[in-house]
């Protein structure tokens, strides 16, 4: 079976980094799960698709043009043969993905792909049910979470460093209402698996965080 390591969370939690730098420190593969809703959120989008347009949204989904191309820079993701690495982390696109994750045919198109992406020598997946719903056999599954406040200055603080404008009072507004979303819908609510190691990371660093996930998984793949 192929080796497999979930970390779960809230958005802003600091899921994409951490399994980034997980995924590169073992020499495994990263699924960004998170974009795989965001990508479909923002093919509606383009093709004028009403989010709540299941019968059309699920196609979209099942034939996602989506190439992932790890760079530098982290995770580059490129739609239709554009590079939309940006353009999917845009507040808005990040909404509607919560809108179009909570369609049960959706999840279910994206189910199997999703599963596709374990591969040797190792999996490291980022999302929001990756130990609950898309790899539940997981022997390592991580649920990093933070404050809403904590989560809003780090994404307040990465839309500046790019030179966007941004309001910290609606960014933890915005966390907080995509929270309450994915906490409560009826397909695959944002929760802990039953066996995940919970990290609370509001005064956590990067490399603390890091450091603790790499050493649990020591412990698990020798």
């Amino acid at each position: 079976m192929i080796p497999v390591i979930t970390i779960d969370g809230p958005s802003g939690a600091g899921k994409g980094t951490i399994s980034q730098r997980v995924a590169e420190s073992l020499g495994w593969h990263m699924l960004d799960s998170g974009s795989l809703y965001r990508l479909t959120a923002l093919a509606a989008t383009l093709d004028d698709i009403g989010l709540d347009n299941e019968n059309a949204l699920t196609p979209l989904a099942a034939r996602l043009d989506v190439v992932f191309e790890p760079s530098t820079r982290g995770l580059r993701i490129l739609l239709r043969g554009k590079d939309v690495s940006e353009a999917i982390r845009a507040e808005e696109i990040g909404m509607k993905a919560s809108k179009v994750a909570a369609l049960p045919a959706v999840r279910a198109a994206l189910l199997t792909r999703q599963r596709d992406f374990a591969q040797a020598p190792g999996l490291v997946a980022d999302g929001r049910d990756m130990g609950t719903t898309v790899f539940p056999q997981a022997k390592l599954k991580v649920f990093m979470t933070a404050s809403a406040e904590a989560r809003a200055e780090r994404r307040y603080k990465q839309l500046m460093e790019k030179g966007i404008s941004a309001s910290l009072p609606a960014l933890v507004a915005d966390l907080k209402a995509r929270d309450e979303q994915d906490s409560n819908r009826s397909v695959s609510p944002l929760k802990p698996a039953s066996d995940a190691i919970f990290l609370d990371t509001t005064t956590m660093g990067i490399d603390e965080v890091t450091e603790r996930v790499l050493a649990e998984a020591r412990k698990i793949y020798r």
